[in-house]
């Protein structure tokens, strides 16, 4: 717990008036290090004191403190039939076969187990392999006509296959690979990839997925909870709307509940998260109620679309953080605040726990948190 400082700004402000003129005492000085440790601490400080026990006093805090999770047994390894992308290969007893007498004993009959042995072993291969054909030519001496080998069945009619063109975009967009740097990593292995060309085979693979993130944001905008949050981004230059003096470029993710199906949208430009929610909630079909909305009390998070105004459920988490912050200042408040804050998850729990006898189901909850 953090230790409270009474801090008097005057008084410091005589102390620095004073040590421009003559040294400072032992207990001036002493009293502007612990302030200014004090201030140190409060702009360096992580946020990573949120469990009860470490930020109030043990006889404030309520319940115990949780004991540590028990280590996992196991070796940590991964088995075979973890590597279910693995190039299996089936090998053969060199000279047993189902059936055979047993060489050992003599007198029974060796037959094939249901699990083999196995043996992993790892290779390394460039993200992406290419593949030169060269088809003989021959020419003729006296008319000089050339007469070129037919292309392979294996070639295929595109340069770049499909799955060329899927490993980049889980190399960029599923583990964040820059393009400059696989350009490099290809170069060094003798296959060469430019950059500006993997930037033209996911501008036109985008084209073919195109319907797909349509529909995902028509199904997204008739969820019935949704989350959104956005986060600051560098993009070298984007294009603007007329008119907008703002200079933040931002990735807001979206999150929706769909019945039993979780989807999460992503949107990279200048809107803010509230933007971007708005333009998906224009899909939203006519009759649904109103989503619940879940985000930080930040007003940029909220949506303004004509005729829907989704029930606001801010972040506890984001609130509870500025309560840790004066905690100690304020120890019965904060005590208080916090068990009406438990009392209420508890509630809410045993609520989504019970079955709502009503036509709909988070009817009640919705009327109630109406009032």
């Amino acid at each position: 717990m953090r230790r409270r400082v009474e801090v008097n700004l005057d008084e410091l402000d005589q102390i620095i008036d004073r040590s421009t003129r003559a040294p400072l005492s032992a207990s001036e000085g002493q009293k502007l290090k612990t302030a200014l440790h004090a201030m140190a601490e409060k702009l360096v400080r992580k946020r990573s004191t949120e469990k009860t026990s470490a930020v109030l006093p043990p006889d404030a805090a309520s319940g115990k403190p949780e004991a540590g999770a028990s280590a996992p047994v196991g070796h940590g390894r991964n088995g075979a039939a973890a590597f279910t992308g693995a190039n299996r290969v089936a090998i053969a007893h060199a000279t047993l076969h189902s059936g055979d007498q047993c060489p050992e004993c003599r007198q029974g009959k060796v037959y094939r187990q249901k699990e083999p042995a196995t043996l992993v072993r790892f290779v390394g291969h460039a993200p992406l392999e290419a593949t030169v054909f060269e088809m003989e030519r021959l020419r003729c001496n006296a008319c000089g006509q050339v007469f070129t080998a037919d292309e392979p069945g294996t070639a295929g009619p595109e340069k770049y296959e499909e799955t060329a063109v899927a490993m980049i975009a889980l190399l960029k967009y599923g583990t964040g690979v820059p393009f400059k740097r696989l350009e490099r990593l290809q170069e060094y292995l003798g296959m060469p990839l430019p950059a500006t060309t993997q930037w033209d085979l996911m501008a036109g693979a985008a084209e073919l997925l195109r319907p797909v993130l349509e529909e995902l944001i028509r199904q997204a905008a008739q969820g019935s909870v949704m989350h959104n949050d956005d986060t600051g981004i560098r993009i070298l230059r984007l294009a603007r709307e007329p008119g907008d003096k703002r200079t933040g470029a931002f990735t807001s993710g979206i999150v929706s509940l769909v019945g039993a199906w979780t989807l999460a949208l992503f949107f990279t430009g200048w809107k803010h998260a509230g933007e971007n929610l708005s333009e998906v909630l224009k899909q939203r079909a006519r009759g649904l109620p109103a989503p619940i909305q879940m985000s930080d009390a930040l007003s940029r998070n909220s949506p303004k679309v004509a005729g829907i105004e989704p029930l606001q459920a801010n972040c506890l988490a984001h609130g509870r953080r500025q309560v840790v912050e004066v905690a100690t200042t304020f120890l019965k408040s904060t005590v208080m605040c916090w068990r009406h804050c438990a009392t209420f998850i508890i509630t809410t729990r045993r609520r989504e726990h019970r079955p709502c006898r009503r036509n709909n189901g988070c009817a009640s909850i919705r009327s109630k948190a109406g009032r």
